[in-house]
């Protein structure tokens, strides 16, 4: 059973919080975060990204960097830009996208349930970004930006949550750049407190949503200290990580599209005439084409889209990994036809985050930059579950969540 606690969150005072928050790191890259930082020495950039605080080129992973984030870190408390809580809260973070809005627990999320299997995972990690991020944590001993994980859903806290919902938040603001509403809510009264726990302590699973590299950074730096201490107790801070938590029915998956550089030799009447193996293959003209259920595609070539359904026997429906069309499409179009074997490392194939919309993978295909694209539908949350209860893992670039947490509403200390 899952075991979460309340924490001092360290935080930006009510008026500096447009200041201080930002994208989460790994969603732009070091040249876009020091132009969204410009002349603003309060943006959480300069902690999370901080190679921005260097010349142009500075690599993210030069050891420079990581000092830097913990000098910026120590900055931001002396200036009072990030101020700790005095008591053990949780909080309620709720983020509003295309009128939905979906609400999360933010809480303490115990390192040994990460270790020992209770927090589920769905992606494998790369050890090169596992080992970044845990020099970050160390260098800043803190989470300083949470991971995302989803819930089944909870009665008791879904009204714990609409009682806050209902009173005047302490943060409430429009990001730039998404243009998503943020709202932040502060759960101080023991006896919420107490419930919220008690809740959490009968779920058999919590399950990673976003952020596998920070879930798996965050729980074996926490083992790394509880090692490392001699008079180690289990109480201490650091064996809890930061985590936002949201009932599953919540959250919104977006399609994760594909655009692919060549048709590996063939014609495109030679590609179709392929495709029409695994796929009922029908044109549907030069309006952009949406999948409208599982098992269909849409493909872009030369103008025109396409509508791919898989054909039967090409899927096991008893088989959480086979029924996907991410898997679909891997087996059956990027390795049969294209000779893709290795969707992370092959520089023929891009990935383009159901946000940006199919006009995006029109915009590719026209320039000329790729010869194709594909649109997937989108993956959904009990698919994720499933997988994840299976112990099996989601194929590579399967899922796209939005709203992306935002960063620096609040910070975890682990000492």
């Amino acid at each position: 059973m899952a075991t979460v606690k309340p924490f001092k969150g360290l935080r930006p005072p009510k008026n500096l919080v447009e200041k201080v928050e930002s994208r989460p790191y790994d969603v732009l890259d070091s040249e876009e975060a020091r132009q969204e930082a410009g002349d603003n020495e309060m943006s959480l950039y300069h902690i999370i990204k901080p190679e921005i605080n260097f010349e142009p080129g500075t690599s993210e992973y030069d050891p420079r960097v990581y000092d830097e984030a913990a000098r910026q870190f120590k900055k931001f408390q002396e200036k009072g830009w990030l101020v700790q809580d005095k008591d053990d809260h949780y909080y309620i973070y709720a983020q509003t996208m295309n009128g939905k809005t979906q609400y999360g627990i933010v809480l303490g999320a115990y390192v040994n349930d990460y270790l020992n299997g209770v927090i589920k995972k769905h992606e494998l990690t790369r050890r090169d970004k596992e080992e970044d991020r845990m020099k970050h944590v160390r260098a800043c001993n803190a989470n300083m930006e949470p991971v995302f994980f989803a819930y089944p859903d909870d009665d008791v806290l879904n009204g714990i949550i609409s009682r806050y919902a209902a009173t005047e938040p302490e943060y409430d603001f429009i990001a730039p750049v998404d243009g998503f509403r943020h709202q932040f809510w502060i759960i101080s009264d023991k006896k919420d407190i107490d419930t919220i726990t008690a809740e959490f302590s009968k779920m058999p699973s919590l399950y990673i949503a976003d952020g596998h590299h920070r879930s798996a950074a965050a729980a074996l730096v926490g083992a790394e200290k509880a090692k490392n201490n001699p008079d180690h107790t289990g109480r201490e801070e650091y064996n809890y990580f930061m985590a936002v938590c949201f009932p599953q029915s919540q959250l919104t998956i977006l399609d994760y599209n594909r655009v692919v550089k060549d048709l590996n030799g063939m014609t495109s009447e030679e590609f179709l005439k392929k495709l029409g193996e695994d796929f009922i293959v029908r044109k549907v003209g030069k309006e952009e084409y949406k999948p409208k259920q599982l098992h269909e595609f849409s493909l872009y070539l030369d103008g025109e889209w396409y509508s791919l359904i898989a054909r039967e026997g090409t899927y096991d429906n008893n088989d959480p990994i086979g029924v996907l069309d991410v898997d679909i499409s891997s087996r059956l179009i990027l390795d049969k036809l294209m000779n893709i074997k290795d969707l992370r490392s092959d520089k023929r194939i891009d990935f383009v985050g159901g946000l940006r919309g199919l006009k995006e993978l029109k915009r590719r295909v026209d320039s000329g930059e790729m010869r194709w694209a594909l649109a997937l539908y989108p993956v959904s949350m009990k698919q994720i579950m499933d997988i994840a209860d299976s112990g099996k893992i989601m194929p590579p670039k399967a899922t796209w969540f939005e709203p992306k947490l935002r960063s620096g509403l609040i910070v975890h200390k682990l000492d």
